[in-house]
């Protein structure tokens, strides 16, 4: 029998070495259907392997010795299931216990930057068409939406390290439409060095409109429910240099069972429970593993807040996965202007590396490899682990 497992991405084996992890998993016999328990117990206990491995899960491997036939193990994860074994199974009853051994390979030893989180500052989005809240009074979605997606992040996240500026809107819409490229390098290098992130995404609605109003307007209000539109664009700039590193745009509908007088509490349970809030959440939730998925290999840098001798004090710390021993690059950050006035991202690497001596909640103190003095290195430098 083939055990089929559906993940992301393939990884050749010669390019990192998997783990081995055993894990039990277990599930009761249903209408005497031990075929079905057993499947069931088999996927349990391969979530379980994965998540102690640190998957996010990514690959397509056929492996014999399994019974998942017709089952597709769907887990959010990123790394590579070389092979699955079953070790044991028991039956105690109802129960059925299934002991698995995997060979797993997290896409974490595939790139060092996999190892921290990531500080990552959310904006307020900005709903383009306001007119199109009227209906609802959805004002303040612009707000809240971000404010439920930091939620998600901080529940399920496993390389971002959220922070919030939702009080007031950023000129990013203003920016980006008129293509000053400049000013959103800048805003956003600014917004970096005030909040102390690494990266920052700004946000836009695009569209809460109705299917059907265009349509007919006249007899749009007729039926107790009608659907409504929601798309929202992400965008995600590096705060060292003020780069666009990723960006995407999203669109689902839901029924809007609600009067069309009535002003909705988006702020409300009740909301969130309906099948817009629903759908809301959803779209929310694809956003935050989109968010894992792409900046999970970037680049983790740290600012140097103080230089003595030998000794460095940077702003990573345990709650980014810093640990003792951990060792990093040095860079000074050297941007250039070329002839037409377009800003581009320069970094000199310094010949300096540092190994972490000491970690707290949010720094960490490192000192040079070979004892050398740190002759040339200033504060604001860069810290790096590609």
């Amino acid at each position: 029998m083939k055990i089929i497992l559906f993940f992301l991405m393939l990884t050749p084996s010669w390019l990192a070495m998997g783990q081995w992890f055993e894990a039990q998993g277990s599930a009761v016999v249903r209408n005497n259907d031990k075929q079905a328990a057993k499947s069931q117990a088999t996927q349990n206990a391969l979530k379980k392997a994965l998540l102690v491995a640190g998957a996010s899960v990514s690959s397509v491997q056929q492996v014999v010795n399994g019974l998942l036939t017709q089952n597709e193990l769907n887990i959010r994860a990123s790394g590579n299931v070389k092979s699955v074994e079953i070790v044991d199974e028991t039956y105690q009853g109802n129960n059925i216990s299934v002991t698995i051994r995997a060979d797993v390979i997290s896409q974490q030893t595939q790139c060092f930057s996999a190892d921290y989180r990531k500080g990552l500052l959310l904006t307020k989005s900005r709903i383009i068409h306001r007119e199109q809240a009227n209906i609802g009074e959805l004002y303040n979605l612009d707000k809240k939406v971000i404010d439920r997606l930091s939620n998600h992040i901080k529940q399920s996240s496993r390389f971002a390290d959220v922070r919030l500026a939702v009080k007031n809107q950023t000129k990013f819409s203003l920016f980006s439409q008129g293509l000053y490229n400049r000013q959103l390098k800048d805003l956003s290098i600014s917004l970096a060095n005030l909040t102390d992130s690494q990266y920052i995404l700004f946000s836009e609605i695009n569209d809460l409109s109705f299917d059907n109003v265009v349509q007919n307007s006249w007899q749009f209000w007729q039926t107790d429910e009608f659907e409504r539109n929601f798309a929202i664009t992400i965008y995600i700039y590096s705060g060292t240099n003020g780069e666009l590193v990723f960006e995407k745009g999203y669109h689902d509908f839901a029924n809007w069972s609600y009067d069309k007088r009535k002003k909705v509490d988006v702020n409300s349970a009740t909301f969130w429970r309906s099948e817009y809030g629903s759908m809301l959440d959803k779209t929310l939730n694809n956003i935050m593993t989109d968010i894992d998925d792409n900046i999970m290999c970037l680049p983790t840098r740290g600012k140097i807040l103080n230089v003595a001798g030998n000794k460095i004090l940077i702003n990573l710390g345990s709650h980014q996965g810093v640990k003792i021993g951990d060792e990093f690059s040095l860079l000074h950050l050297n941007n250039f202007i070329d002839q037409n006035g377009q800003t581009y991202a320069g970094f000199n690497i310094s010949d300096y590396k540092v190994k972490v001596t000491q970690v707290s909640q949010q720094t960490a103190k490192a000192i040079t490899v070979d004892d050398t003095l740190l002759g040339n290195i200033q504060i604001n430098d860069l810290v790096v682990r590609y």
